[in-house]
């Protein structure tokens, strides 16, 4: 009689051997995305999505804080993959957010997937990624959108789950976290049931040990996360400052308290704030008329920033409009 091979047993350890430590989740971005995670971008489309998978580059490879505020505690290299924007545009939107944070570019460590093609439902392009994966190291891969990595039917369990579970093994055998950017349907709902809106099947929003989310709420986006092991962070009110086009960048313009668009005034002035000596900072003098067609902002509001920034020795009036002092 021929008895099958005998297959090696799965490793175990008892519990009580499994090491402690005092604070168990550890981040790649404080608050925003945990280390070696997996996890989701989500947002309709133009909202800013790979704005902020680029900050979020930016940061994990420079160790600046993301959107200047999220700390980045270990910082290396990052690989990126965006399917739906330009090579030079990618470049043009890094360099920008560089010259804001002033680096050079040069010293960058983000690694830019240059294939025209990658569709990761296929084994040959899945090895390639994995080789390219462990060549680099890096802390973390974004691959934008998600959409246009793969032929399969997204609403179909079992072909995104067998999708999703390759990414999952790129995160645990190479210790990176790994960044899908995807599309919610229309009408997706806010806060915490943001991922319920995602497009697709529900294995997507399961998946994420962390995930990020996007919307507009009026004239600002709203950003809100949503973690396994952690509590979410405080969703906050983004902006696409683009006062300067070598500059444009996002940025945090307030926290959201009470509920999902009560932004609290302290944000809302101090966005202004910057704003405002954004556009006189190369020494120009501006009425304010002008600033506020250029900040499209009610005048009284932009009234009060002005005093703010006049008391605190920031700007100055003059006869021919307002300059800037420091």
């Amino acid at each position: 009689m021929i008895h099958p091979p005998v297959e090696p047993s799965f490793p175990v350890v008892r519990v009580g051997e499994i090491q402690s430590q005092e604070n168990a989740q550890r981040w790649l971005v404080e608050g925003l995305w945990g280390a070696s995670s997996v996890g989701v971008i989500g947002g309709a489309p133009k909202c800013a999505k790979t704005w902020l998978g680029l900050d979020m580059a930016l940061s994990v490879a420079t160790g600046t804080a993301c959107l200047g505020k999220y700390a980045v505690p270990e910082p290396g290299p990052v690989l990126v993959y965006l399917a739906e924007d330009a090579l030079l545009v990618v470049r043009e939107r890094v360099a920008g957010m560089a010259r804001h944070r002033g680096l050079d570019l040069a010293g960058v460590a983000i690694h830019v997937i240059t294939a025209p093609v990658l569709r990761l439902d296929r084994g040959p392009d899945r090895a390639r990624l994995w080789e390219t994966t462990k060549r680099l190291r890096p802390r973390l891969l974004i691959l934008d959108p998600l959409v246009r990595l793969h032929g399969i039917d997204e609403n179909h369990a079992g072909e995104v789950a067998e999708l999703l579970a390759y990414f999952r093994s790129l995160q645990r055998q190479l210790d990176l976290s790994v960044l899908l950017v995807h599309h919610t349907r229309k009408n997706a709902a806010g806060g915490a049931a943001a991922g319920q809106g995602l497009r697709g099947s529900g294995d997507i929003h399961a998946f994420g040990d962390s995930n990020l989310y996007l919307r507009r709420s009026r004239e600002h986006l709203v950003l809100s996360s949503e973690h396994r092991a952690a509590p979410a962070a405080t969703s906050v009110t983004l902006e696409l400052v683009a006062t300067d086009a070598q500059t444009t960048h996002l940025e945090v313009i307030g926290e959201l308290r009470d509920g999902p668009t009560k932004l609290t005034m302290e944000g809302k002035r101090r966005g202004l704030e910057e704003r405002v000596l954004d556009l006189l900072s190369q020494g120009v003098t501006v009425t304010r008329a002008k600033l506020r067609d250029s900040l499209e902002v009610k005048n009284e509001r932009l009234g009060e920033v002005l005093e703010s920034l006049e008391r605190a020795g920031r700007l100055c009036r003059t006869p021919a409009g307002w300059q800037r002092l420091n």
